[in-house]
């Protein structure tokens, strides 16, 4: 089995000292950064927006893993690409043209993501799949940090592991991680997993074993 990836939510960081969060969880062996972007419409919680990821990009070189769950988006695009965003990811529930919105993305250099709702089949992305580098199974519903995985989400993610086949897409999981059940998300199929309170609450001194944790189980 692959090493499974980790990309660290900061929405789950000390906002008060987002830098020095970010820096340790670099240093502590983060694969990713993952920056929820929301915004009280699509999303029901308000997070960040471009001005507090360029803020943060000089605080580590890893891969800014930037999740926008808001609509509109297209408009943002440009901003949140020059602020630093290394990957996009757009909600497929989230623009009646998201086909052109993946082009817009790797227009700007970067790359591509989408993203799923729980309530979104997989097929929704049947005809995205030779446009983007990633795919994102919300495992919760989108809005706020520390809910409880859903169970039905790990037919999803097999069933769009199948879907992807040997393109060189990464598939990725985030809401409800943990040790605990790291091992069925990985045996289904999940190439990198997203974790908030799973690896920040266990403060900077233990950021490294969470994460150690987490790919221990999921290896096992």
């Amino acid at each position: 089995m692959t090493r499974l990836k980790i990309s660290p939510s900061i929405l789950s960081a000390d906002f008060a000292k987002l830098g020095e969060e970010l820096r340790a969880i670099d240093a502590a062996g983060a694969d990713y950064i993952h920056v929820d972007v929301m915004d009280g419409h699509f999303a029901p919680n308000i997070t960040i927006g471009p001005m507090v990821v360029k803020a943060l990009r000089p605080h580590s070189a890893k891969l800014f893993d930037v999740h926008l769950m808001i609509d509109p988006v297209d408009p943002y695009l440009e901003a949140f690409a020059a602020a630093g965003s290394d990957l996009i990811t757009v909600h497929v529930e989230a623009g009646i043209h998201v086909d052109r919105t993946l082009q817009v993305i790797r227009g700007l250099g970067k790359k591509a993501g989408i993203s799923l709702n729980p309530a979104t089949p997989p097929e929704a992305v049947a005809w995205l799949l030779d446009r983007v580098d990633l795919i994102l199974v919300m495992s919760v519903n989108p809005g706020f940090s520390g809910q409880a995985f859903i169970p039905g989400q790990l037919e999803k993610i097999r069933r769009l592991k199948a879907m992807i086949g040997d393109r060189p897409i990464e598939l990725e999981v985030d809401g409800g991680v943990s040790q605990a059940n790291a091992a069925a998300i990985a045996a289904a199929g999940a190439d990198v997993v997203v974790a908030g309170n799973a690896v920040f609450s266990a403060g900077p001194a233990g950021y490294a074993a969470a994460m150690n944790a987490i790919r221990a189980a999921a290896a096992a």
